[in-house]
């Protein structure tokens, strides 16, 4: 974890200026997330680099409490918020492993562009199960790696083993539907925008608790 923070940290300034890849599946992504916000929502996001999509999400909303592992990441992200002068997003430094917050106290929890870089998924989304009331949303966009192309395999797993960039874990989509189903989520939404992109699923829980 410490070695992952300390990658961010130093990634953070040239992170915070790069254009996102894709657009149209971006805003694609923020459109079909509202459709599940509310008003007086209380939402949760892990992994939340420099906070942009939160702010983007801050009016549909009540309350976001965005955290990433990077102090750095954190810092541009609060000033962003002070510069848009948006009140209702709280930027804390802090990894989802040590993150709590009561059960049944969320609407909604985002972990985007995070799970195939954390080592216990399955344990993570169990955690985020506990913390929605029934009937919250997990909303995620993954790299699913084993349904990439065999050299996107072989640069996560390389990579990873010579610590050039942070852990990054292989597996398929049909795996994360998986883990989501065995914690107790509903499958709601599922769209890939193209042949080696991240998947975005909105996992629903049950109203029945």
């Amino acid at each position: 974890m410490a070695y992952s923070a300390r990658f961010w940290n130093l990634l953070a300034k040239r992170y915070s200026k790069q254009p996102i890849a894709d657009e149209a599946a971006y805003q694609k992504k923020l459109q079909v997330s509202r459709e599940y916000f509310l008003p007086d929502m209380e939402v949760l996001e892990f992994g939340c680099g420099t906070g942009s999509t939160a702010l983007l999400h801050a009016p549909f909303v009540k309350h976001i409490l965005a955290i990433d592992v990077s102090s750095k990441m954190i810092e541009i992200a609060q000033d962003k918020a002070n510069a848009e002068n948006i009140k209702n997003v709280d930027f804390e430094c802090s990894a989802i492993d040590g993150f709590s917050a009561s059960d049944q106290s969320l609407d909604a929890v985002l972990g985007l562009n995070i799970l195939h870089l954390l080592a216990n998924k399955e344990e993570i989304i169990a955690k985020v199960h506990r913390m929605l009331k029934p009937g919250g949303v997990f909303i995620t966009s993954t790299a699913c790696i084993a349904d990439m192309k065999r050299l996107f395999r072989i640069v996560a797993s390389v990579g990873s083993f010579l610590r050039v960039i942070p852990l990054v874990k292989v597996f398929s989509s049909q795996d994360l539907q998986g883990n989501l189903i065995n914690a107790g989520f509903q499958i709601d939404y599922h769209w890939q925008p193209g042949k080696n992109k991240a998947v975005f699923i909105v996992a629903k829980k049950s109203t029945r608790q």
